[in-house]
């Protein structure tokens, strides 16, 4: 099966500098691709101080069972927003400025870098202080998704956005790298700093934003339309294009069920006990695999066999979270992540390449809303069931029921969706 365009398409911009498959020469993409790195950079660092702020503030009167719920909580009043707010950002996202959106988004962001500064300053913050702040980036983040997923086609254009997609997964495991590493080393040693920094990075990638010089406005085609039937349209689109519907549901799927990131401050605590450091590195290991594929695929992407490749990464993804499980050493926790890493980014790349190679651009802010809202379900969400999880079977057997289902689900998705195991061209 082909995935070249959908029926009747929408015309999409022609890529830059005359056609080219290559993003690069494009000054508003390098703009892009460097605030991306900044603003990931700042995610994962404040990331990092909060879940390690929130677990050390829990354990003081709560044992690791109980002290997980906590960060489960951590995650989902992250989600609650963005199931609020995502799918009305995305038909805003069809009718406003895309790029005055993502630069409002990311002060907001920022203000509440500067707020969990403020809270850690002061010494021993309230719980429910810290899950407030988290709350309101959570809502920022609903509005900053689906702009910034639909205005990359606008700076590059079609024949470029292969390789601009993966460019931008590279800018992601840069920061996502970097990011836990260096917070686990700021946070060992102040957590204020962390926040602080993070602050600081918000600020430099809303500089890069505003010195964009693509219009970020989509074309209006549908204005008549009420923005609640905007809404159902996009939904609609989604439900028919079945797809995309795959897509996105599978990674909603397996990640809540197998995603480990807030296992990984548990188990570097209380038992691989490698401390803050070694949380930052398992967090870090993650992202190296991750980057690893995504530099190969910016240069030889993947332009055949799409389902089964995407299919082959998820279940490996599956299987590495069992082993993380039942590992009991740090250097072989740190290698399944890290191939955890490698398959999660095929399947990423895959994924994000036919949702936007399927939607016409005065849709895509309301299919990236809908897509954005089932990632930010697999990662708060499955955060909020990784804590109950480990509230009843303890963080080992919830890493390895994780996987086991996660592996189990993988082939279920390829039975119940069987244009998507037979996407081939991805070009």
């Amino acid at each position: 099966m082909s995935i070249d365009a959908p029926e009747n398409p929408q015309p999409t911009p022609p890529a830059p500098e005359g056609g080219s498959t290559s993003p690069w020469g494009v000054r508003d993409f390098r703009l892009l691709w460097v605030g991306r790195i900044i603003a990931v950079l700042a995610i994962q660092i404040q990331s990092s101080a909060l879940l390690w702020q929130v677990y050390t503030i829990a354990r003081r009167e709560h044992p690791i069972e109980q002290a997980s719920l906590y960060l489960g909580l951590v995650g989902l009043v992250q989600f609650l927003p963005l199931l609020a707010f995502t799918l009305p950002a995305g038909e805003m996202a069809d009718r406003r400025d895309r790029k005055r959106t993502v630069a409002a988004s990311i002060a907001v962001e920022g203000a509440c870098a500067l707020a969990f500064l403020a809270m850690a300053i002061h010494g021993s913050p309230p719980l429910w202080g810290l899950l407030a702040v988290a709350a309101v980036f959570g809502a920022a983040r609903a509005f900053l998704a689906p702009a910034n997923q639909s205005f990359l086609p606008m700076i590059v254009g079609r024949s470029a956005l292969p390789a601009a997609i993966a460019a931008q997964s590279i800018a992601f495991q840069v920061g996502a790298i970097a990011g836990p590493a260096f917070g686990g080393l700021i946070v060992g040693i102040n957590t204020p700093l962390a926040y602080g920094v993070s602050a600081v990075f918000f600020a430099i990638g809303m500089g890069c934003m505003i010195a964009i010089r693509t219009s970020g406005q989509p074309r209006r085609p549908d204005q008549a339309i009420s923005r609640l039937k905007a809404v159902r349209e996009g939904l609609a689109y989604v439900w028919n294009t079945k797809i995309v519907l795959g897509a996105i549901s599978l990674d909603l799927v397996v990640v809540m069920l197998a995603g480990v990131a807030l296992l990984t401050p548990i188990f570097a605590r209380d038992i691989l006990h490698v401390g803050a450091f070694g949380f930052g590195l398992l967090r870090a290991s993650f992202g190296v695999g991750a980057l690893a594929v995504a530099l190969y695929l910016s240069r030889w992407p993947i332009t055949r066999r799409g389902g089964v490749w995407m299919f082959s990464a998820v279940a490996v993804f599956g299987v590495c979270t069992l082993i993380f499980g039942l590992s009991k050493v740090a250097w072989l926790s740190a290698l399944v992540l890290f191939i955890g890493g490698a398959a999660d980014m095929i399947s990423v790349n895959i994924r994000q390449t036919l949702i936007q190679l399927a939607t016409p651009d005065h849709m895509r802010g309301r299919v990236s809303s809908v897509s954005m809202l089932f990632i930010g379900a697999s990662n708060e969400l499955g955060e909020a069931y990784s804590g109950v999880m480990v509230r009843l079977l303890g963080p080992i057997s919830a890493a390895v029921f994780g996987g086991v289902a996660a592996i189990g689900a993988t082939g279920l998705w390829s039975w119940m969706f069987p244009a998507l195991r037979k996407a081939d061209r991805l070009e």
